[in-house]
C-alpha cells in the first residue's frame, strides 16, 4: 500500500468532512490500528459526518446504528428465528456483521444494549445461545456521543470506554471551512456522490503491516515512563492500564505508518497519549466536582514533565 492510497483515503473523506484535520487522522490511526474510536462533542459538529465519509471511501460492508433507550442487544447482535419448513432455528445477524459500524449516540442506549457490544470490539466475535460466530476484518466500531451533560444520556461503563483505542473530539470547524459547509452542505450533496478509493482488502494489508514498525527501546521506555506517571500521580484515582499502554504503543506505530515511517518517533506518541488514555483514567477533580476537562490537563502535566527520548 503506498502513501499515494493513503493520501487518497485522506482527500476523499476531506471533501465531505470539513472540519479539523486531525480528527480526520485520529480516525484513521484507529483503523490501521484494529481499534475502534469514539467521537465525542456536542451535537451538529458532523460526528456522523466523518464516520460517514470514511465508510464510503472504503470499499466493504457498512451498517448503521441508531442506539435509542428502547433498544435491544437482539436488534444490535441478531436473533435465531423458527423455520417451519426445517423445524430448526436459524440466526439472522444484526447489523454488528459489517466491516465498519457507525454507532450513532451510543450513550443514549442502556447499559445493557452498550455491553451487547462489548464481545464484538474486544474480540471480534459474537456469541448468541451458546454459538459463537467470527465478524469478518476488517471489523471497526466508529460511536459517537454527546456529552454526558445532555439530557437522555447513560455513562458508559468502564470497561467498555477501555475497549475504544481512541476517543477524539472534533470541535467547530474554522470560519472559513465552516463557510463552505454552509454554501455547499457537503454532508448532504458530496457524501451521497463520494466513491471508495480502497478496498477492504487494502486495509487488512495496512493492519497487516502496522506491527512491523519498528520501536526503538527509548521508544518503549518512554510509553512506560508517562504509563508510570499516571499511575502515580496524586491528581489521578485510576492510571493506565497494561491494556492501554499496549494501546498507544498500537496507535503511535499506526501513524507512524500513516505518515510513511517504518519507525515510531516521540512525537507519534506525544500526539496521541490524550488520545489514547484521557479515557482510561480517572482523575479525582472530576470525581469530585464533575469538571470533563480535568483528566485532560492533567495527562498534559505529566507529558510535560515526562523527559522524552532524543
Amino acid at each position: 500500500m503506498s502513501n499515494q492510497a493513503i493520501e487518497r483515503l485522506r482527500d476523499n473523506i476531506r471533501t465531505v468532512f470539513l472540519g479539523h484535520p486531525r480528527a480526520v487522522d485520529l480516525l484513521l490511526t484507529g483503523l490501521v490500528a484494529r481499534g475502534h474510536v469514539l467521537i465525542e462533542d456536542v451535537p451538529g459538529v458532523g460526528k456522523t459526518v466523518l464516520a460517514r465519509s470514511l465508510a464510503k471511501s472504503i470499499r466493504c460492508n457498512f451498517s448503521r446504528i441508531q442506539l435509542t433507550p428502547d433498544l435491544l442487544p437482539g436488534d444490535v447482535l441478531g436473533v435465531s428465528v423458527f423455520d417451519a419448513k426445517t423445524s430448526q432455528f436459524e440466526f439472522k445477524p444484526g447489523p454488528v456483521f459489517a466491516n465498519i459500524i457507525l454507532a450513532d449516540e451510543i450513550n443514549r442506549t442502556t447499559p445493557r444494549t452498550q455491553s451487547a457490544l462489548l464481545e464484538a470490539m474486544a474480540e471480534e466475535q459474537v456469541s448468541v445461545e451458546n454459538r459463537t460466530y467470527p465478524l469478518q476484518r476488517p471489523f471497526m466500531v466508529v460511536a459517537t456521543q454527546n456529552p454526558f451533560e445532555f439530557e437522555g444520556t447513560y455513562h458508559l461503563p468502564e470497561n467498555q470506554l477501555d475497549r475504544f483505542l481512541l476517543r477524539i473530539s472534533v470541535g467547530y470547524p474554522e470560519r472559513a471551512n465552516e463557510h463552505r459547509i454552509l454554501t455547499t452542505q457537503p454532508g448532504r450533496n458530496v457524501l451521497e456522490r463520494l466513491e471508495p478509493v480502497m478496498s477492504g482488502q487494502d486495509v487488512i494489508e495496512l493492519q497487516d503491516r502496522s506491527p512491523a514498525v519498528k520501536l526503538d527501546p527509548t521508544i518503549v521506555d518512554f510509553i512506560l515512563d508517562l504509563v508510570n506517571a499516571t499511575r502515580e500521580s496524586d491528581d489521578l484515582h485510576l492510571g493506565v492500564s497494561p491494556r492501554g499502554a499496549l494501546a498507544l504503543t498500537q496507535a503511535a506505530q499506526a501513524s507512524a505508518l500513516l505518515n510513511g515511517r517504518d519507525f515510531v518517533t516521540p512525537d507519534d506518541v506525544k500526539g496521541l497519549f490524550i488520545s489514547v488514555c484521557a479515557h482510561r483514567v480517572i482523575s479525582k477533580t472530576y470525581l469530585h466536582n464533575g469538571d470533563s476537562n480535568a483528566t485532560e490537563r492533567v495527562l498534559q502535566g505529566i507529558l510535560d514533565r515526562t523527559a522524552s527520548p532524543r
